[in-house]
């Protein structure tokens, strides 16, 4: 953590029970911090306006409403300096929700969700046609086993 942040162990505690449970409000969550909701309002402000929380997140489960399909690809690049265009390209394509840049055999990994081998097909196919990109590398996923925010230390 970069010691110039104006942050404290308060801090730590409300990012770290906030990301465990995003929809309690400020009363709950300073009552369980013993202190008071406004305390945890303005705290929350900082957070945001030094741009360490970057909003909040709706956990849906996506395979209740049919979305069947979370798949990785592996994208070989044809030169680095076509980065940007191939990241500006991949964000008009719905399906993919995720998108890094990654060391080892690929350049990128993207991750996508759809609803059926049909619309993996037709994301693959979409993603395959951006300049830039030599070939893909897909993988499917068979089953989430977890998914967690790191615990935070001060």
């Amino acid at each position: 953590m970069s010691h110039n942040l104006n942050i404290d162990k308060l801090d730590i505690q409300i990012m770290s029970e906030m990301s465990r449970n995003a929809g309690i409000s400020y009363a709950e969550l300073g009552k369980k911090l013993f202190i008071s909701g406004g305390t945890i309002h303005v705290r929350m402000k900082k957070l945001q306006n030094m741009g360490i929380i970057k909003g909040t997140k709706l956990s849906v489960d996506l395979r209740m409403l049919g979305y069947e399909i979370t798949a990785f690809i592996g994208i070989f690049t044809e030169k680095n300096s076509v980065y940007e265009h191939i990241v500006k390209q991949l964000l008009k394509i719905p399906g993919v929700v995720r998108l890094n840049s990654t060391t080892g055999v690929y350049s990128m990994i993207a991750e996508l969700v759809c609803k059926n081998n049909t619309a993996l097909r037709d994301i693959l196919h979409a993603v395959q046609q951006v300049k830039g990109i030599d070939r893909t590398d897909t993988l499917i996923s068979l089953d989430e086993s977890f998914s967690r925010s790191i615990e935070l230390e001060l």
